[in-house]
């Protein structure tokens, strides 16, 4: 324990996290981004299907709010445990 604080004293806390870490971050932001992409195709499909169900669409748009939200905190909660960092663009 003492040599994984050094560790993180030393080289910074995103040195700390192993690259397998941050590799699933990557994954999980990618896979809610086409979650967030499929809802919003499925509101659109409801929308202009003949015969909609509103119910159908609210439930889709529902998903798409709640997925925006998710990533926004995964993003948050990334950045301040150090496994993702801003640059310079």
């Amino acid at each position: 324990m003492r040599a994984r604080c050094r560790e993180v004293q030393r080289t910074g806390i995103a040195a700390a996290y192993n690259s397998s870490t941050v590799e699933l971050v990557r994954i999980l932001v990618v896979v809610v981004l086409v979650g967030i992409v499929a809802s919003l195709g499925s509101a659109l499909f409801h929308l202009s299907a003949p015969g909609r169900d509103p119910k159908k669409m609210v439930r889709a748009l529902t998903w798409r709010i709640s997925l925006s939200v998710a990533l926004f905190l995964l993003l948050m909660l990334a950045w301040y445990f150090g496994l993702i960092s801003p640059h310079g663009l």
